[in-house]
């Protein structure tokens, strides 16, 4: 089978805002098989990134999909979990040290390809939130700049990456008590950089990452 990358919103004339009916005239175009990617955690000083790709089923959308940023926690855990009953779905991770070794966009550009890989039906198309069409698809693909806060399906995809990042670092934190984990999810707060002078980075720490590197090798 013939593979094509299709260019930043170029191929395809991707919706400007969340709407069932476009999007859904969309994906009959592929024959209902649109995969929508999106990540979470590319900023963080610990733990992995986390891919997601979502095909959904346009008769049986959840109610209130969005961009997850968009969304309180509590909205998320229950799109999430109807995401989940709904659609298919696919996940994939990028741990800290293929991060270090990689650096953070080849190793995010990796996991989304791998997601895109693990749903149990190659998609006939993935939409891809950012700039960046990940390498190794299974299919054609376009990237969609702001893609989480247009189209559903990379909504549903940020929903899905961000709500299991978030229970896998509040896991993590059981294992890595002193760094409070299930509070900042490994993102750079006060409380995480006083964390890391105290007791240095543990396995889940980027060391590639400057303000872990230099509790490292303060010179």
């Amino acid at each position: 089978m013939m593979r094509f990358t299709l260019h930043a919103d170029m191929a395809l004339n991707l919706p400007h805002r969340l709407d069932p009916r476009s999007e859904r005239a969309l994906a009959d175009r592929f024959g209902g098989a649109l995969a929508g990617i999106d990540e979470a955690g590319r900023g963080p000083w610990a733990g992995p990134v986390a891919c997601a790709a979502v095909i959904l089923d346009y008769d049986n959308l959840p109610s209130g999909l969005a961009d997850s940023k968009a969304l309180k926690p509590a909205e998320r855990e229950r799109l999430h979990d109807e995401i989940l009953e709904s659609a298919e779905v696919a996940l994939a991770f990028a741990a800290p040290r293929t991060i270090d070794l990689r650096n953070i966009r080849a190793a995010t550009l990796d996991a989304m390809a791998r997601a895109a890989a693990g749903l149990a039906h190659t998609p006939s198309a993935c939409l891809i939130d950012g700039r960046d069409v990940p390498p190794g698809l299974p299919c054609p693909g376009q990237s969609a700049i702001k893609g989480d806060a247009r189209i559903l399906c990379i909504a549903a995809a940020s929903i899905v990456a961000k709500t299991a990042r978030d229970r896998l670092m509040a896991k993590m934190g059981e294992h890595w008590p002193d760094y409070g984990f299930a509070g900042h999810k490994g993102y750079g707060t006060a409380a995480h950089a006083a964390a890391l002078t105290a007791a240095g980075p543990c396995p889940l720490h980027r060391v590639s990452f400057r303000p872990v590197r230099a509790t490292l090798d303060p010179d």
